[in-house]
């Protein structure tokens, strides 16, 4: 079952009506197990893709007034792309808090990106329900401030490791290097999970069903780090 009270104080958000946490948190397979069943976190899903999107379209026209629809909208999809969503769900402890059908258990749910993802935005939906507009505004733009600091300038984030490379070699000659830390399950569904290193210091790790997959999301990782480090300096 979900810890709701510590998942609350790790999202530092406290729901007015918890009942709105729990559904977010309900996998639609819970549905097809439970008879006569269950409601489900589909309709929050789409409610908090809505406010995600204006969210950050708003800060997108805001902080880059040169550039036009186009450039936006690609920018856009980059920060809202599946991938950065279900690593922010990874980030805030939406897996282990989720509520599954036994076979959705069973076959890896709590790590499946399509799951992590449908998670956080139905997590967006509820906030807005519970606190509203400016609460789900407050709480978006700090998990991106943490993921990508200000967005002074647009992330890279279809190719992170080419990202943290050049963020990196901007500093130092040293490339960052990459290392598999573990590996398990069958030969058809393998997850992996790597670490990213420079100068011997571990930046990130991160998991994925294919070793370029979990590169990619420790170089995510190790950005999200980089970038808090450098926002936190600056706010001192």
């Amino acid at each position: 079952m979900p810890n709701l009270a510590a998942l609350q104080d790790r999202l530092g958000y406290r729901f007015r009506d918890e009942s709105l946490l729990r559904l977010s948190l309900t996998h639609p397979s819970l549905a097809h197990e439970v008879p006569g069943g269950t409601p489900h976190n589909q309709r929050l899903e789409f409610l908090g893709d809505a406010v995600l999107g204006l969210v950050l379209t708003c800060e997108l026209y805001e902080k880059f007034p040169e550039l036009g629809e186009g450039p936006l909208t690609k920018a856009r999809a980059q920060l809202v792309n599946r991938r950065t969503l279900a690593a922010e769900a990874r980030r805030v402890g939406l897996g282990v808090n989720l509520i599954l059908s036994r076979g959705e258990e069973a076959s890896g749910g709590r790590e499946r990106q399509s799951a992590l993802a449908d998670a956080y935005e139905a997590l967006l939906g509820a906030i807005f329900i519970d606190g509203g507009y400016d609460a789900a505004r407050e709480f978006i733009l700090r998990s991106f401030h943490d993921a990508f600091g200000a967005m002074k300038e647009l992330p890279n984030l279809d190719n992170p490791k080419g990202e943290l490379q050049e963020l990196l070699q901007s500093k130092s000659p040293t490339a960052p290097q990459y290392e598999l830390t573990y590996a398990s399950g069958p030969d058809h569904d393998r997850v992996f999970e790597c670490a990213v290193f420079h100068a011997g210091v571990e930046l990130g790790r991160g998991r994925g069903k294919s070793k370029k997959e979990a590169e990619s999301q420790a170089a995510l990782e190790a950005l999200r780090k980089l970038r808090a480090a450098v926002g936190q300096a600056g706010d001192e």
